[in-house]
């Protein structure tokens, strides 16, 4: 027991329930587990493909064929879901590889839901990496991206995701209106049971260079701020999540997550409906890039980053972390 003669006259003594670990696990606010990852995969054609990407230190574009075991490693490490983005085999103005029910996506669902059926599958629903200009919809001949001629390509984009099996299909182009579009085709076609996680917040960011990177889908010309959120707005993003809430989404994301932390508790206070964050490619380099330099304790920084989404309000987190926060909250 402490004990010390009082020379600071305080009723309150915050530091009582900092003294020791296990005191400040008891009165610990915000909680991080591996329950709370989603792990993005990059999959493509072929087979034994495991391509480094530069960008972005240990991750990889993977074959579907080396999927099982890939996902064998995650879920025993306890991280319950995998986010899925095709590399497409080939491209054109109208994003026609998107929609095969023998694309890669389609051949990854598939795979992944035989060998780990327990594993949660989310796909990506847009058509940055499958078109030609790298847009996220259908480009009209005067350079514009089409709202409306975009909308019929996701919906059926994401009913070819959820007939291979996907669990929750994530419409990341930010078309107005692709929610709506998305819930009426898959409804229609008895898929009532297939959640939609809304991009809703998605912001014309920086941050998101190294993803580009890996799916190979820059924009070819201009950029998507006609379409992508402006990041000085706070309040719009509060709108655009009502508006997806309106037309069915499940759940709700805001990306990125890290410059974004306002936004994310700004919208945890607009909804109660579970709200993901993505850890974007750009939070996730800039920390192994720093980590190397020896700048910083990559253990200890990515686990306050990953812990700060949480405690801004996100329920999930889309991280490329997932693998080692999980082998660091097993040490912690």
């Amino acid at each position: 027991m402490l004990t010390r003669t009082p020379t600071l006259k305080a009723t309150y003594r915050l530091r009582r329930l900092r003294r020791t670990a296990s005191l400040r696990r008891m009165v610990q606010e915000s909680i991080l587990s591996p329950d709370d990852f989603i792990y993005p995969l990059f999959v493509q054609e072929g087979t034994g493909q495991r391509e480094p990407i530069g960008a972005m230190p240990g991750q990889f574009r993977i074959s579907v064929d080396l999927l099982p075991a890939e996902v064998e490693q995650l879920s025993a490490l306890g991280v319950p879901a995998v986010l899925l983005f095709g590399i497409a085999e080939y491209k054109d103005a109208r994003a026609s590889c998107a929609t095969q029910r023998d694309g890669v996506v389609p051949q990854a669902i598939r795979t992944i839901k035989r060998a780990h059926p327990e594993m949660v599958v989310l796909t990506d629903v847009c058509v940055c990496a499958y078109t030609e200009h790298g847009h996220c919809g259908i480009v009209r001949e005067d350079g514009y991206v089409d709202n409306d001629a975009s909308l019929a390509v996701l919906a059926e984009m994401a009913l070819a995701h959820a007939e291979a099996g996907a669990d929750i299909v994530a419409p990341s182009a930010m078309m107005d209106g692709q929610v709506q579009a998305i819930r009426e085709k898959l409804d229609e076609a008895g898929f009532t049971e297939t959640a939609i996680m809304a991009y809703s917040a998605k912001y014309a960011s920086a941050f998101y260079g190294p993803f580009r990177e890996a799916a190979d889908s820059a924009p070819q010309f201009g950029d998507r701020r006609s379409y992508q959120m402006d990041p000085p707005n706070a309040r719009e993003a509060v709108r655009e999540v009502l508006a997806d809430v309106e037309q069915g989404a499940d759940i709700v994301m805001v990306k990125p997550g890290l410059a974004y932390l306002d936004v994310v508790r700004l919208v945890r206070e607009a909804v109660d409906v579970p709200l993901a964050v993505y850890n974007v490619s750009g939070e996730y380099s800039m920390l192994k890039a720093a980590a190397e330099k020896g700048w910083i304790d990559e253990r200890a920084v990515g686990l306050e980053m990953l812990m700060a989404f949480r405690r801004a309000g996100a329920d999930l987190i889309i991280t490329y972390l997932a693998k080692e926060a999980a082998q660091w909250l097993k040490g912690s």
